[in-house]
């Protein structure tokens, strides 16, 4: 297992995370503690919660886990997100004061922690000031009840409003962005890795295999059935298979994984993840499975290192299509400057 620093900060996570959002939903306990097992014995450190997943339960699940041997929460970052509703209240949502220190020490009783390493707005709040989320964020590193403050599903720009009045403000900066990211999703290569790569702020990928189509499960003009999050649930499977099912990139994109997977004798969902974990600015990448043996297969991508040749090809098949202005090349010139000589 590789070894990076979470985003600017000296604290050392393993480049892949594992993510719990199946806990007490697709997985039962007795499953997530033996990823987690598995996980920890594997090399990993890092592990990703939020207070909705199963509403309430997975962060149960993880907390059980971490009490069940002393010593075992110094061993381990531990990070969980705030903002979705977890009640039917007006103020039970958002990225206010008020609904983030009720969410938080839910957060902390239901893990059974006195603090979490990281701290995750779960996605921006149009109604809240991020000077109000910010003070909080402060405020929690100032009580020993968090350690770092993270954002996840941001913008751009307000990926870059927050972490400036971190900075100028002296409050906590802002660490970690938690986005979709994965070959067929590409969209944060237009503004946050930039941002990210300029602030020192660490990617932390959800998503890395596109909802499982990056691992070859689904076929061509077929709709999902079977065992599959798309598959078990015909209505959604569709509304999510149709879209992209009907883009050419898609298949030149799973083509392309296939022919780097069978080249090297390894699954497609490694090569997928050996190619995220390597982008610019990508600290950790987030793991999720419903069992054991979907998790070995992913924590093999930890030994696999993509030749230039095969990263190019992957890189070039998936490029997001940018138009003229201003991410394309007209956009591009207009921004262009060297020096003379």
């Amino acid at each position: 297992m590789e070894y990076r620093t979470l985003g600017g900060t000296g604290t050392v996570v393993s480049a892949q995370c594992l993510g719990t959002m199946t806990f007490g939903n697709e997985s039962a306990q007795e499953v997530a503690h033996a990823q987690l097992d598995r996980f920890v014995e594997r090399g990993g450190n890092f592990i990703d919660t939020a207070d909705v997943y199963s509403r309430g339960r997975s962060e149960e699940i993880v907390g059980r886990w971490l009490a069940a041997s002393p010593g075992r929460r110094d061993g381990v970052v531990i990070a969980t997100k705030g903002r979705f509703p977890m009640g039917d209240g007006p103020n039970d949502a958002g990225l206010t004061r008020a609904h983030l220190t009720r969410a938080l020490e839910a957060s902390l009783r239901r893990l059974g922690v006195e603090a979490v390493d990281l701290y995750q707005a779960h996605a921006w709040d149009p109604l809240t000031p991020i000077e109000e989320t910010l003070g909080f964020f402060d405020d929690a590193v100032r009580a020993g009840k968090i350690r770092y403050a993270g954002v996840s599903n941001f913008l751009g720009w307000q990926l870059q409003k927050a972490a400036l009045l971190a900075r100028l403000r002296g409050l906590a900066p802002i660490v970690t962005l938690q986005p979709q990211y994965n070959l067929l999703a590409r969209d944060i290569e237009l503004e946050l890795v930039d941002v990210c790569g300029h602030e020192r702020i660490g990617i932390l990928p959800w998503s890395p295999l596109a909802g499982g189509w990056l691992t070859g499960k689904y076929a061509r003009d077929a709709a999902p059935t079977g065992a599959t999050r798309l598959g078990e649930d015909p209505g959604r499977g569709m509304e999510a298979y149709g879209p992209r099912n009907a883009q050419e990139r898609t298949w030149r994109v799973l083509d392309a994984v296939r022919r780097v997977a069978e080249g090297r004798g390894v699954s497609m969902s490694q090569v997928a993840l050996a190619w995220v974990a390597a982008r610019p600015a990508v600290t950790s990448v987030i793991l999720g499975a419903r069992t054991v043996e979907q998790l070995d297969d992913n924590l093999a991508a930890a030994d696999l290192r993509l030749s230039g040749e095969e990263t190019g090809l992957l890189t070039e098949v998936s490029a997001p299509v940018m138009g003229d202005y201003p991410y394309g090349p007209l956009g591009v010139d207009q921004r262009a400057r060297t020096l003379p000589g």
